[in-house]
């Protein structure tokens, strides 16, 4: 059987990298496949986890468009699947590159795995495009790896088929149990983590998140670290808000490691990012997502963090809840740091039966 994992950017490589070496562990034939959707970003994470592609498209471009992104990997994907064979094709969360390298299998008649399906906002357009490509993914994913009975219960109701869902956890909680021994403690830690860069919240709705924040380090005497993301547009609001913020540090991005560091340190975190809601309770700590809505309704409901929406005063009533927040005996709501084995597990399985049959 070869395995075929097809990735581009920094989050795919986090949470592919567990399955990776626990399919290297079983001696189950990989094939990774990078399209480098965002070439730098992957390129540092890859560093990371000490992981070299099998192949390489490179096509990323200055101004990249979704559809040059989703034309560029699927003509290539099957070049690829043309040139080496693959049984199974594995892709994770809800980029580009999923949604257009698992199409490509679909096509030609490859096996499809969703490492993270099921996740839902409920509104299409609401993580744009992410909710569309993960939708899209599990309408003909062979193999749903849900990482929560929630994301089960999302599949269900659509109408996909019980016997290709799959309950896992997440496997970001393996990668940062892979490597969270590393990461040294910060002692001067009275600080807000911060992070935003989704599309639809770039122009009013970020001004209206960063007002709060100024607001609220001023009135409360905390600093703001924020790694402002490279889009330009990002870059010149959050400069524009915080940029003679007193309390504010600005800095460029980081790699995983420091930012790892910064979130393991911080009081809390206030995010319009999917992944870090499900890192967050890994290093026990509050999560205050500056969007409308989330994919990861888990987090709200086990108390590690609070949909806060984009309207300033509704994101200061969530900061100051965020300054009082106790842990206690919450529970990661995200998994047990086994989900990998249970991918592999999986995919053994069904294979012997096919094989059988």
């Amino acid at each position: 059987m070869r395995v075929a994992i097809a990735f581009g950017t920094r989050p795919e490589v986090i949470k592919i990298a567990p399955v990776y070496f626990e399919f290297r562990k079983r001696g189950i034939d990989v094939l990774l496949i990078a399209t480098a959707q965002h070439r730098e970003m992957m390129d540092m994470m890859l560093e990371v986890f000490k992981i070299k592609p099998d192949v390489d498209m490179n096509i990323m471009v200055h101004n990249q468009t979704l559809n040059y992104i989703a034309s560029e990997v699927l003509k290539k994907m099957e070049e690829v699947f043309k040139e080496r064979k693959v049984d199974i094709l594995l892709v994770q969360g809800d980029t580009t590159t999923a949604m257009a390298s698992a199409m490509a299998a679909f096509h030609m008649g490859i096996k499809v795995g969703h490492i993270e399906a099921g996740l839902r906002s409920g509104r299409i357009r609401d993580p744009f495009p992410e909710e569309m490509n993960r939708r899209v993914i599990d309408t003909f994913a062979d193999y749903a790896f849900a990482p929560t009975k929630r994301a089960k219960e999302n599949l269900e109701r659509e109408g996909i088929e019980r016997d290709r869902i799959f309950v896992t956890g997440n496997t970001v909680v393996d990668a940062l149990n892979m490597i969270s021994k590393d990461i040294p403690k910060i002692e001067d830690n009275d600080y807000i983590l911060v992070t935003m860069h989704r599309r639809e919240n770039i122009g009013e709705n970020m001004e209206n998140v960063l007002k709060a924040l100024k607001e609220f380090s001023k009135a409360e005497g905390i600093r703001i670290i924020f790694p402002v993301h490279k889009n330009p547009r990002v870059r010149e609001i959050v400069f524009k808000i915080l940029g003679d913020c007193k309390n504010a540090i600005l800095t460029d991005p980081v790699n995983y490691m420091e930012f790892l560091k910064l979130l393991k340190n911080c009081r809390f975190v206030v995010t319009d990012s999917g992944g870090i809601q499900e890192e967050a309770p890994s290093f026990g700590k509050f999560v205050v997502v500056v969007r409308n809505t989330t994919e990861r309704p888990e987090l709200i409901e086990s108390g590690w963090g609070t949909l806060a929406g984009t309207s300033t005063e509704e994101v200061k009533k969530a900061l100051k809840m965020a300054l009082n927040f106790s842990k206690s005996d919450r529970k990661n709501p995200f998994g047990d740091g086994r989900a990998s084995e249970r991918i592999a597990d999986i995919l053994i399985k069904k294979r012997t039966e096919e094989f059988k049959g």
